[in-house]
């Protein structure tokens, strides 16, 4: 193969038995029995088990060996008896006797064991990201999102897509998110900004005559990070189609995932063609526009049955009457779960900064009746409408939360999913995809009180586009579609406005001059103007796909090189100062706090 090795560590089988090889790679272990010392040899491809006897000449500098020294080994593949066969390995039948060795790259004292499964803190692992990334888990991780990326484009050519390229230092506009700015030196005062997304170059695309678009393309935003979001940058599949409606986008994109998770997971993927669920609905039945639908429970709401005469419990009735809304989660034939078990439910709320959790269980004794903190407060009577609204049964349980629609929602979008946990309903071994439709275009800040625009400012609105009602523009909806899995967002989309007239009056709507529009747009409104397709498009994130295969909580355990939660590389000293000369001939002054 070359000078330092003849295979990989990977690769040997009883096939090469006798033959003379080289191997080199790092000491990933090493086992002393006195007269023989193994040595575990680990490249990308694998690991070797090495042994060398007491009586060769090599044996006293080998055993002085630290861990994850670089060595190349010249030595003869054995065949290991039946007993000493190791199935865990792909090399396991063999083992190679050293004949010779020597040191390729020595190793200073480790921070933090390559061998090993123990936890370290962040910071440790993000400042030795190299080390970090031959641990086995890791360095495989990687390898999978190399092997989706590969597929990822290979699936989109089949399906009769084309990549290109879009610039990375582009103009600052207003797409949700903080702009990483760049300063131009050959303009003094002007800023590049680094693209959240290639929205309008993917757009530009379309109107320029291409039909199909894809690439995998670098974002940046300047956001706190979360599990499943890393600060700084991270790579999606972007795409776009001319001539679309809706469900073809939904067509494209269902293609493209049952195959990808059919190949890159053994879980099985529920419902193939991935359920519709309107936006106001999701928020409704689950709390959120991210559901999990692996989980079966429901939320209900339950406000009309506080306005009864015959339910006295005063603390919601006074909510209700002020405007609060009450919503419930029913936990089927919980009726013989422990008292602890709802008290448990209950105090995790409050830790989650709610007012606790009500509940009670539907019983039948001579009539029906509410057992639990709360269940007498309700006649029978009240009792059945819950029944009915909810389709609750004797026997089942019923937890309550009463408070504005914001807060009712956060909370029990959380309880449900604690809960389903709690009661074991979640069917680990699954994905279940969705698709979150009808948003609305517009909605409220709740500080400045201004609308806005809820999602992406270049989606089509619904309705008859010629004779449009702006007057009432929260009522508006638009074509503008998340798809989930297991609670997962992987990405937003939308059929795109094409109309330059109908763009002006919707960013009218979110307090964009035309001017500011002309500025902040000039390249795609111009486009717009000259014969544009009806088109649209997403954008799955691939971070995130990769970590539902990798079956993974956090996005940094998909990620080569990630920042910390302050946006920063430990391992590289970024972002760093820059010199005084650097500064001058960007033309640019740090103002001191």
């Amino acid at each position: 193969m070359g000078k330092y090795r003849t295979h990989t560590c990977g690769e040997l089988t009883k096939d090469h038995k006798n033959k003379e090889i080289s191997l080199s790679g790092w000491v990933n272990k090493k086992r002393d029995h006195g007269n023989l010392l193994f040595i575990d040899l680990r490249d990308n491809y694998g690991i070797t088990q090495c042994v060398i006897q007491k009586n060769n000449a090599n044996f006293n500098q080998l055993e002085k060996l630290p861990l994850e020294t670089v060595i190349k080994i010249n030595g003869k593949v054995l065949e290991r008896s039946k007993d000493t066969i190791n199935i865990e390995i792909k090399t396991g039948e063999i083992e190679i006797i050293i004949l010779s060795f020597e040191v390729l790259g020595s190793t200073k004292e480790l921070p933090l064991p390559v061998f090993s499964d123990q936890e370290y803190s962040e910071e440790i692992r993000l400042k030795y990201r190299f080390l970090d990334l031959r641990r086995k888990k890791i360095h495989q991780n990687i390898i999978l999102r190399s092997k989706v990326i590969s597929f990822i484009r290979s699936e989109m050519e089949n399906l009769g897509f084309i990549e290109f390229q879009t610039p990375i230092l582009t103009s600052s506009s207003p797409e949700g998110a903080r702009d990483f700015l760049v300063p131009s030196r050959l303009n003094p005062g002007k800023f590049y900004a680094l693209p959240q997304a290639p929205q309008q170059f993917k757009q530009l695309i379309m109107v320029s005559g291409f039909d199909k678009y894809f690439q995998i393309a670098p974002c940046f935003r300047d956001e706190d990070a979360r599990a499943d979001r890393s600060p700084g940058e991270f790579y999606q599949l972007d795409l776009e189609m001319s001539f679309v409606e809706q469900e073809d986008v939904f067509e494209v994109v269902e293609k493209l995932m049952i195959s990808l998770f059919k190949k890159f997971s053994t879980k099985k993927v529920i419902n193939e063609n991935f359920p519709r669920i309107k936006f106001s609905d999701s928020m409704t039945k689950y709390g959120t526009d991210k559901p999990d639908l692996r989980n079966p429970l429901l939320i209900h709401d339950i406000t009309d049955i506080f306005k009864r005469d015959d339910v006295k419990f005063e603390i919601f009735k006074k909510l209700v009457k002020s405007g609060s809304i009450v919503r419930g989660i029913v936990t089927k034939n919980t009726k013989d779960r422990p008292r602890s078990f709802f008290d448990n439910i209950d105090n995790w709320a409050k830790e989650q900064g709610a007012s606790g959790l009500a509940y009670f269980t539907i019983k039948q004794d001579k009539k029906i009746n509410g057992k639990g903190p709360v269940g007498k407060f309700f006649t029978a009577e009240a009792i059945k409408e819950i029944m009915n609204t909810t389709s609750a049964e004797i026997g089942d349980s019923i937890f309550l939360s009463c408070g504005n629609m914001t807060d009712v929602e956060k909370i029990l979008s959380q309880a449900r999913q604690k809960i389903a946990y709690d009661l074991n309903l979640i069917d680990e071994n699954t994905f279940a995809f969705c698709w979150i439709v009808d948003y609305p275009m517009f909605e409220k800040d709740n500080l400045t009180k201004k609308i806005k625009f809820s999602h992406n400012p270049f989606s089509m609105p619904q309705g008859d586009i010629k004779n449009l009602d702006l007057t009432k523009p929260l009522e508006l909806k638009a074509y503008q579609y998340d798809i989930v899995c297991n609670g997962v967002e992987l990405s937003s989309g939308a059929i795109r406005n094409h109309i330059p007239e109908l763009m002006y009056k919707l960013f009218a709507i979110a307090g964009y001059s035309k001017t500011i529009v002309n500025e902040k747009f000039s390249g795609m409104i111009k486009a717009l103007s000259y014969g544009a397709p009806p088109h649209g498009g997403i954008a799955p994130g691939i971070d995130r796909i990769v970590m539902l295969l990798a079956e993974e909580k956090n996005i940094r355990e998909v990620t080569m090189f990630p920042m910390n939660q302050n946006a920063q590389d430990l391992m590289m000293n970024a972002p760093s100062v820059i010199s005084d000369e650097q500064l001058k001939e960007l033309n640019l002054v740090i103002k001191k706090k």
